[in-house]
């Protein structure tokens, strides 16, 4: 392409400059930008020759132009034969154009170009006095633009135009101002001329408007000079100096100062204040000093007069910068009323949506940093005492400021730092939530100045740790958007985050932090921070072994704050023990525990390396619902017992037991915890070596317990008789030593005997005595208790049982006391039968005991034989029994009622068939009368049931336990389903029996189904993991409960008594149901059950899957038989549905087939089920909103749901979920709509409105970066076009058909399939009627047609064919139609550059003839996109004039569409 060529393409370009539409002017401009890219020479010649030439010439001229720009006449010439005058817009859009070349070729401009430039653009700024903004400042623009490089052509220029006497154009000072501000160091060497010129200026100007430019240019001449100052070593001119400057800033101040700072007009004074800032700076050092008594009272005067006072405070800043500079001493007399007045400010409440307050804040912030540096005691000397007052907007803000000060002025603060430490008293005890929040950021940057080195650092450690401590679940809620008051959340998130920062970001906080974080361990107001504790010390011992062990050594002897490595791991293993407390503190203090290994034994690292990260392990699989307490505690109790064991140390054991001891009383009223401790207490004492120390523990546990309470009693016992397993004989002595104690000889003697209260409490230290024996027995080793238990333990029971008084042998009457001896006596006894020694051994006491416990029974039976002998008498049948029954049902205790129930089931495995029939007889009458007090018990006659289903065979047994179960069920229903899902996975077929015995009664079969799926859909359905050791890629692990939750309801449904129930809840059945395998579509098994499944499927009897979705699978599948939808079932089997909807690929297919089933077989059924999914539509995962979605959508294919009067709903439904943030679910949305196609094709007219705006709307969604939401909505159009009103239809074509054009280039085929065949059915439906706007876009659209014809991918070269066929008619070209029709023809195969050349000629002899000229546009973009052997068959030239005859086009999309095809042809260079 020649210059020549650039030249008369930039000419026509700036001859449409002149357009009347905005869309037309704007394309215009861009083009010329890409000429002046391609060209810049030519296109800035050009634009600088076309501006000259269209200057005013005469008055005349003037006149006719402005009518022909009244009368928007594009044309510039006039009869006369003169140029018009171009009017300012038009010229103000070239100048732009040159603007932006300039900019982006600015190292590409000769001499010569940038003088013509420079004298235009002068000319432009300058050619008329009054203001014309925008045309003005983009005159001034280009000449900034060019300054850049020929600052010295730009700036002789200017000052030819800025003399001596007289006032200057605004905009001449303006571009001053810019230039100043763009070329630093081209500008600051002309500045002396211009100031000695500019300053008699001042005194002339008189309108707000020129004095307010005057401002500017002297704030950004002193900005630049103090720049060029601050790089003298860059500088061109490095003997430039400030004083250079300061008589003619000076005089300029004065004015500006003592003049027009007391305009009336808000503007100039803002204009003013913000020159005064930089000007200060250049200000002679004792001017300044003699001015600022005055200035800096003027300029806090204007906080009062100003809503925004940013510029204020900036300027301020400025002004106290360059008093400080020159060390003022006048500054010292006003700082008092400095302070106050930016206290003030300070204390203003911030609002986000107000940028300029913001701002202000941190211009007020940067004043006060100023004032920390030259003044620091005055500037605490004002602040601390403001700490004292109670107004929160005070203390706030005065926080604000000492945070700042702190890390603004460090250096100047270093000598401070006990004061501002004492200065924070009052604020510590402040219970106001923004002052907390205030207090722990201000701790934050103490934390980073060495503050907390200091005395009395230690108190502000320990309030961050107080904020960690506070308990979530008591803080107040969050409030409103315009409340002032913050959640406490807040503080406590923000205390967290700060103690870990601070633990772990700055490294001289290392030293104040370890080990003193270990002191907030121990204490029990500190327990709700042991998990950020934890984790803080955590890092900071890691930190401490990388320097070296020297480092992380911790002298506990030497600190007698701390706490010993007794009292932290007995602190940390004892809050495991309820580990998902607290955001998870079991899993932090292990991993505390393990990193401090070496502190609390040298010889502990090896073990714990292993041990604990099982126990971690173990923690990460499992939930706070799933997991089991009593394993847990085991585990960890196992893990002490090891530890002890390496440990091997007598001295360390006994210090260990003795602290365990001393924090038994931290745990009062938390009992779980305690008990575990006394386990480990036990454990403890009997790795310890030491018999006195074991037995004086021993002894203290028995003084201090709290032997009221019976969680204590059974923990203490639990404790004797783990310690038992090491030390029978000295537990045993201990234990008849405190008997014969003052302690117990007191708490027995006579005279207490009468008093109600010390026998109560005697009572209950039998109980804790006879317990320990029992638990001793049980514990001990059987090979020793043998001996013993005669002698020492039975002995001792029955003693503490019954007492003498007076000779006299009295029995206690006390229930518990009764129970612990039976427990007691039980476990004596359980030991002897499973020792070894047992068939040899000669139980003396046995008659001792056997009368004991016969004195026992026979107290009860005889009572018990009185009165059932009486009943019997009334009644001697199966029916008497059960009266008699239900009698002693009514009478009989709560805790003998269970005791009787557990016997009756020992009974149910009697070989006396008549026993164990009574015995089934005798457990339902019992479940019956008395099951409502038996809340408690479930789980435990739920496992029992369980275990004598897997004893018996008998078929009268197998049904009185589903009974049982049935019966229990109708009282605790809840219970009984919790008990079950108890059950371990995959359930054996005695815990399925007893889930079938529940769907016995509609009524509780109804209540069983809704409780299984309030627990399915309860808890999330998967935990997000990585593969442990295999790879870092997530996976997703089901959580146990809703996974039996799906396999109980299976089993349930199975059942076909469940029928009514299922009947009755079958939409919520169903929609749950479906959403379970939603969202268990690739989840796995934990771990645990993987195991189990692989063992399950190697054997002969294989139980069901247990694989989450298949579950899920099944149980929908026994629900649609039991609700009676065989045929849904059938349907999906054959057409392989039920396999679709278990993988990730299939599912959304899958839930379409069963959505198409449904509306065949189960029609009736969807209202109900419809109301359910649409209800889903805010659920938290995304995968179950898709699965709705797709479900409903695909209901809209079939015509029942007209039938069912379905469709307004459904298209509600599916319209609220346009807006949903998952773009599938935004996809399938469109898919239903377009579905109304298939399945109501005569409602599509009815709701076309809406179902075009729908669909269209899916083509603008711009958040899906994939455009799956785009593709679909561009099939669904295509369906639905056809259907549609053509009024409806008109209004939207030229939207549709811009927005799909991108989509023809796209890199994925579906779309440039899709969006091509969508633009041939566009034309179809204009066949016979195509409007002039949307024939642009045909036209438009042929090119890139034309060049897809050649796709690699045949759907698309198809859908190519078929566009441009449709595209024919519209053309009104009979020739090119039939070529079109000639060559396209499906199948026929196409020589594409004959083709081509072809339809290039007749689009070029289209041109001339009466078809719309827009047909030739296409012929430029053929231009740009064919292959260079076909290139010389246009003419260029004549393709020019032809677009030049465009740009006269009527239509302003014709003539924008040629503006761009010239634009384009620019690359053709």
């Amino acid at each position: 392409m020649t210059e020549s060529y650039a030249r008369k393409l930039a000419a026509i370009l700036l001859d449409a400059v002149t357009d009347k539409d905005p869309v037309v002017q704007e394309q215009v401009c861009s083009a010329l930008c890409a000429l002046g890219e391609a060209q810049p020479e030519e296109a800035l010649s050009a634009c600088e020759e076309y501006l000259w030439q269209h200057e005013k010439v005469s008055r005349e001229n003037r006149r006719h132009q402005q009518s022909a720009w009244v009368l928007g006449s594009p044309s510039r010439t006039f009869l006369n034969g003169f140029s018009a005058q171009l009017a300012h817009p038009y010229r103000t859009m070239i100048l732009r154009a040159m603007e932006t070349v300039v900019s982006g070729h600015i190292g590409e401009l000769d001499k010569d170009m940038a003088r013509a430039i420079i004298l235009l653009a002068s000319s432009e700024m300058t050619r008329v006095k009054e203001l014309v903004c925008d045309w003005q400042q983009a005159a001034s623009s280009v000449l900034v633009a060019v300054g850049k490089r020929f600052i010295g052509k730009v700036m002789e220029e200017l000052l030819s135009k800025f003399q001596p006497g007289a006032l200057p154009h605004y905009f001449v000072v303006q571009t001053l101002a810019n230039l100043a501000a763009s070329n630093v160091f081209g500008m600051v060497p002309f500045l002396t001329s211009i100031l000695s010129t500019m300053l008699p200026m001042l005194g002339m100007a008189k309108h707000d408007t020129m004095r307010a430019v005057f401002c500017c240019a002297l704030q950004y001449f002193s900005e630049s000079t103090l720049e060029y100052l601050a790089n003298l070593d860059q500088a061109p001119d490095p003997t430039v100096r400030k004083d250079t400057f300061a008589t003619d800033i000076f005089s300029a101040y004065d004015i500006l100062f003592n003049h027009w700072l007391q305009s009336r007009e808000a503007k100039l004074r803002l204009a003013v204040v913000e020159a005064l800032g930089p000007m200060s700076h250049l200000l002679p050092s004792e001017k300044l000093e003699e001015q600022l008594p005055k200035l800096l009272p003027g300029v806090l005067a204007l906080f009062k007069k100003h809503a925004e006072t940013f510029h204020v405070s900036k300027s301020l800043g400025q002004i106290l910068e360059a008093a400080v500079s020159v060390g003022s001493r006048t500054l010292e007399p006003q700082l008092d009323s400095l302070l106050a007045a930016l206290h003030a400010q300070i204390c203003v409440p911030v609002e986000s949506s107000s940028p300029l307050v913001v701002s202000n804040q941190k211009e007020v912030l940067r004043c006060f940093t100023v004032l920390a540096c030259c003044a620091p005691d005055r500037l605490l000397a004002f602040l601390l005492p403001k700490l004292d007052a109670s107004n929160e907007r005070t203390r706030v803000g005065t926080l604000q400021v000492v945070r700042h000060v702190i890390n603004s002025a460090a250096s100047q603060m270093e000598v401070k730092k006990p004061f501002i430490l004492s200065s924070m008293r009052l604020p510590l005890l402040d219970t106001n939530t923004k002052v907390k929040r205030a207090v722990v950021q201000v701790i934050s940057a103490m934390a980073h100045h060495g503050y907390l080195e200091q005395p009395g650092g230690e108190a502000m450690v320990e309030y961050i740790v107080q904020q960690c401590a506070l308990p979530p679940e008591t803080e107040p809620q969050k409030l409103g958007p315009d409340s002032e008051d913050l959640p406490a959340d807040g503080v406590r998130a923000i205390s967290i985050s700060t103690l870990y920062l601070v633990s772990t970001t700055v490294d001289r906080m290392s030293d104040v932090l370890w080990p003193y974080l270990l002191e907030f361990l121990t204490p029990v107001r500190f327990t709700g921070a042991l998990t950020p504790l934890c984790k803080s010390l955590v890092h900071l011992a890691q930190k401490r072994q990388e320097v070296g062990a020297d480092a992380f050594l911790i002298q506990y002897d030497g600190n007698v704050t701390l706490p010993s490595p007794y009292a932290i791991t007995t602190r940390l293993l004892t809050v495991s023990s309820n580990p998902y407390l607290g955001d998870g503190r079991g899993a932090a203090s292990l991993r505390l525990l393990n990193v401090l290994h070496r502190g609390i034994h040298p010889a502990l690292g090896p073990r714990w390396a292993t041990t604990i990260p099982l126990l971690l392990e173990h923690l990460d699989e499992r939930t706070e619902e799933s997991l089991s307490q009593k394993e847990w505690e085991e585990k960890l109790l196992a893990f002490l017992r090891d530890t002890l064991a390496v440990v091997s140390d007598n001295t360390w054991i006994c210090q260990l037991s003795l602290e365990m001891c001393k924090q038994l009383p931290c745990y009062n009223g938390i009992p779980q915890e305690k008990n575990f401790l006394y386990k480990c207490i036990g454990t403890a004492l009997g790795a310890a070596s030491s018999k006195e120390v074991v037995r004086k523990q021993l002894q203290e546990l028995l003084e201090t317990a709290r032997h009221h309470e019976e969680a204590e009693r059974e923990g203490l016992a639990c404790c004797f008789g783990i310690c038992a397993i090491s030390h029978l004989d000295d537990v045993l002595a201990q234990l008849e030593d405190f008997m014969r104690s003052d302690v117990f000889r007191k708490s027995i003697g006579i005279f207490n005997i009468f008093k109600d209260r010390s026998e109560n409490e005697v009572e209950k230290l039998k109980c804790t005595l006879i317990l320990c024996y029992g638990h001793v027995a049980a514990q001990a080793p059987r090979e020793l208790v043998l001996a013993k238990v005669e002698s020492d333990i039975l002995r001792n029971i029955f003693q503490y049982f019954s007492t003498k008084v007076l000779g006299i042998k009295v029995e206690t009457k006390d229930p518990a006391l009764k129970l612990c001896l039976v427990q007691s006596v039980c476990m004596a006894s359980q030991a002897i039968c499973s020792s070894a020694q047992a068939g040899s051994f000669h139980f003396s006491r046995k008659a001792e005991l056997v009368a004991q416990m016969i004195s026992l029974y026979l107290d009860t039976m005889h009572a018990l034989e009185d009165l059932l002998t009486s009943l019997l008498r009334r009644n001697m049948t199966p029916q008497g029994l059960q009266v008699m029954v239900e009698i002693i049902a009514k009478r009989l205790p709560p805790e003998q009622l269970i005791s009787l129930l557990l016997t009756m089931f020992e009974g149910l495995g009697d070989p006396d068939k008549n026993c164990s029939r009574a015995a089934t007889v005798m457990i339902n009458c019992l479940l019956k009368e008395r099951g409502n007090v038996l809340l408690e018990k479930v789980p435990e006659i739920v496992s029992v049931l369980r275990t004598k289903l897997q004893q018996t065979r008998e078929e009268y047994v197998l049904q009185a336990a589903q009974h049982s179960v049935y019966l229990l069920a109708s009282q605790h229903c809840a219970a009984v389903v919790s008990s079950l899902l108890g059950s371990p996975l995959p359930f054996d077929s005695h815990t399925c029996t007893l889930w079938r015995a529940l769907a016995v009664e509609p009524g509780l079969t109804a209540q069983v189904l809704g409780l299984l799926l309030e627990k399915m859909s309860r808890d999330v359905p998967f935990k997000e993991t990585r593969a442990f050791l295999l790879s870092s890629s997530p996976g997703r692990v089901a959580t146990v409960l809703p996974l039996a939750a799906t396999c109980a309801l299976y089993e349930v449904m199975s059942a076909l008594a469940s029928g009514p129930a299922v009947l009755e809840l079958y939409p919520q059945l169903f929609a749950a149901l479906l959403l379970r395998i939603s969202c268990t579509v690739g989840v796995l098994l934990p771990r645990t059950l993987q195991a189990k499944e692989k063992r399950g499927a190697g054997s002969a009897l294989a139980p069901r899957s247990l694989e989450p979705c298949s579950s899920a699978v099944d149980a929908l599948q026994a629900m649609l038989l039991r609700g009676g939808n065989e045929d849904v079932v059938q349907r999906l089997e054959l057409e392989g549905g039920w396999q679709l909807l278990r993988t990730s690929a299939g599912h959304e297919e899958g839930v379409a087939r069963l959505a198409s089933a449904m509306a065949k077989f189960a029609g009736p059924r969807l209202p109900l089920v419809m109301k359910e999914l649409v209800c889903t539509h805010s659920s938290v995962y995304e995968i179950q909103r898709v699965t709705s979605t797709g479900f409903l959508a695909e209901l809209l294919t079939s015509n029942v749901v007209n039938d069912l009067m379905l469709l307004e709903s459904l298209l509600d439904n599916l319209a609220a979920r346009q807006k949903d943030p998952c773009a599938s679910v935004r996809r399938l949305v469109l898919r239903g709509l377009a579905n109304m196609a298939s399945g109501s094709p005569d409602k599509v007219r009815a709701h076309g409105p809406q179902l075009l705006t729908a669909v269209i709307g899916g083509l603008d969604d711009t958040d899906d970066p994939h455009s799956l939401v785009a593709l679909e909505a561009m099939v669904g159009l295509a369906r639905l076009l056809d259907l549609v009103e053509p009024q409806d239809l008109r209004p939207v074509l030229l939207h549709v058909a811009i927005r799909i054009r991108p989509f023809f280039d796209s890199e994925k085929m579906e779309l440039r399939s899709a969006s091509i065949r969508l633009f041939g059915h566009l034309n179809k439906a204009c066949h016979g009627g195509c409007e002039d706007m949307f024939l642009e876009q045909v036209v438009g659209g042929l090119v890139p047609l034309l060049l897809h014809l050649r796709d690699p991918q045949a759907p698309v070269t198809s859908a190519c064919r078929f566009a441009l066929c449709m595209s024919g008619p519209n053309l009104e070209c009979a020739e090119l139609q039939a070529a079109l029709q000639k060559h396209l023809q499906e199948g026929r195969g196409l020589h594409f550059g004959e083709f081509l050349n072809s339809t290039c000629k007749l689009l070029v002899r289209a041109w001339a003839g009466p078809p719309p000229l827009t047909l030739l546009l296409p012929t430029g973009f053929l231009v740009l996109h064919v292959e260079a052997e076909h290139r010389p068959q246009v003419d260029l030239e004549q393709l020019t004039a032809a677009l030049q005859l465009l740009l006269k086009d009527p239509a302003p999309l014709v003539r924008m569409k040629a503006a761009e095809t010239l634009g384009r042809l620019v690359k053709f260079a």
